[in-house]
């Protein structure tokens, strides 16, 4: 049996998450990545330069972020090694657990609910546009209860799949390698013209880091949500991203809903396929129902990761 550094660390982020006094104090690891970024995109990406150097310094920004993060990342598991012997592991799985966030998408996702089910409509869209980057002002229960499912299908993949994906297959350096090349695409990674050029390589490693980690989540959610799987397959593919349609169209699949559809950004409103086209308008008692799907989702998780260690 091998060290259950996986099945701990999403023990730890479960029962823990990170504290709001840890991060008052500390902050988190990814604001490390963040500035990098911001340090690096407000010198590398000057609209004064030509569109092909932009996208060059791009790849460098993320060629020496990755490499410095699995470099440190490796040295500490190193260090871990040395000191702690046969219980480094526990240190492993200590470092590993702040890059999940079973308990942070959840308790961000439920109060949406909660003030919709109460009928207090302007605290959900403020409740929601923490966690989703569209215009949340002028949206209907509806469409409030579509961006806080979809934010949770979307981010099962991004926040919990994706970092177990890479943890179990290459420990503490691939889940933090991971963690920075998922903060990159969310700050540089954007189809406007501002990014489009230097953070066209964030954008595509990430995609390619996400591709397996989303169809694995799909799958999850369809068998959590006992259903979706013929709403997965057909509208998977409808989504702007590669790889957030797996698991949101199985969110829709197994809930009824229709999500996506237009949505407005900056004042903008963009035109948008609907996933799950033939489902009823999604409602308060529907984010509880993903919730508790994202829940055995989870759940799930737990035993692969424990599986993995009981027979690696």
């Amino acid at each position: 049996m091998a060290d259950p550094v996986a099945l701990v660390a999403l023990a730890l982020d479960a029962t823990i998450g990170w504290p709001d006094r840890l991060y008052a104090r500390v902050g988190h690891p990814v604001g490390a990545f963040a500035r990098f970024l911001n340090l690096a995109e407000r010198r590398g990406n000057s609209p004064a330069r030509r569109e092909g150097v932009r996208r060059g310094l791009g790849v460098l920004t993320m060629v020496v972020l990755i490499a410095l993060t699995g470099g440190v990342a490796w040295w500490f598991d190193r260090e871990s090694h040395i000191l702690f012997g046969r219980w480094s592991w526990i240190a492993s799985a200590v470092l590993a657990w702040p890059a999940l966030a079973q308990r942070s998408l959840y308790v961000h996702v439920r109060p949406v609910a909660d003030a919709l089910l109460r009928g207090d409509l302007p605290t959900a869209r403020v409740m929601v546009a923490r966690v989703v980057g569209r215009d949340t002002q002028r949206l209907d229960q509806a469409g409030v209860s579509r961006a806080a499912i979809e934010t949770l299908a979307e981010s099962f993949c991004d926040g919990i799949v994706a970092p177990l994906f890479w943890l179990l297959l290459f420990g503490l350096p691939g889940v933090w390698m991971y963690k920075a090349i998922n903060t990159a695409d969310s700050i540089i990674g954007h189809k406007e013209p501002r990014w489009r050029a230097f953070g066209w390589a964030a954008a595509r490693i990430d995609d390619g880091a996400n591709w397996i980690p989303a169809r694995i989540a799909g799958a999850l959610v369809c068998i959590a949500g006992a259903g979706g799987w013929a709403v997965m397959k057909r509208d998977a593919r409808a989504h702007a991203s590669p790889n957030a349609g797996w698991p949101e169209a199985a969110m829709a699949g197994a809930l009824g809903v229709a999500l996506a559809g237009p949505v407005a950004y900056d004042g903008v409103t963009q035109i948008k396929p609907w996933i799950g086209r033939e489902g009823r308008a999604a409602s308060p008692k529907d984010i509880v129902t993903s919730l508790q799907i994202y829940a055995r989702a989870c759940l799930l998780l737990w035993v692969i990761a424990g599986s993995v260690a009981w027979l690696a």
